[in-house]
């Protein structure tokens, strides 16, 4: 095959997105029947139970989220006390947001359950594949940043 005869099923970007799509499919299912959260939820638990007190601004950027998507979902989040919002130290204009004590809980299990699965994935690759994989993801990463960094500046 030519890269001229290449269709979207061979482009490494296509690729890549069915893989996450694999990944998040399994994840989706069963972070909604244990935890009741769904993925855009468990990413916003996740970076909070982490690396709280974040803006929404800090939090869309980490996440890779719409602000206003994840905005809604932090309000949802605060609905079911899983989140709270205080005033932030850096600006008064600013939200804190950090984990509630039941948010707590289940960022708790959530990542217990999410080390479960990549534990799995892990055992799939023998050592010299996981660090195969992990340069290969840093490499594919940075250029697909770069170019990402060199459009915006186009538009």
């Amino acid at each position: 095959m030519t890269a001229d005869d290449r269709t979207i099923r061979d482009l490494l970007s296509y690729r890549i997105h069915q893989l996450a799509n694999a990944l998040s499919r399994g994840a989706a299912l069963r972070y909604r029947r244990e935890f009741d959260v769904s993925l855009m939820e468990w990413r916003i638990i996740a970076l909070l139970g982490d690396f709280a007190p974040m803006t929404l601004t800090d939090l869309a950027r980490q996440g890779g989220l719409d602000k206003g998507l994840a905005s809604r979902v932090v309000s949802d989040l605060v609905a079911r006390e899983l989140v709270r919002r205080e005033a932030s130290d850096r600006d008064a204009r600013e939200r804190a947001l950090s984990l509630a004590p039941a948010g707590r809980r289940v960022f708790r299990g959530l990542m217990a359950a999410a080390r479960e699965r990549d534990d799995l994935f892990h055992a799939a690759l023998t050592e010299a594949e996981r660090s195969a994989v992990d340069a290969a993801i840093r490499k594919v990463l940075a250029v697909a940043l770069r170019e990402a960094q060199a459009e915006q500046e186009k538009a």
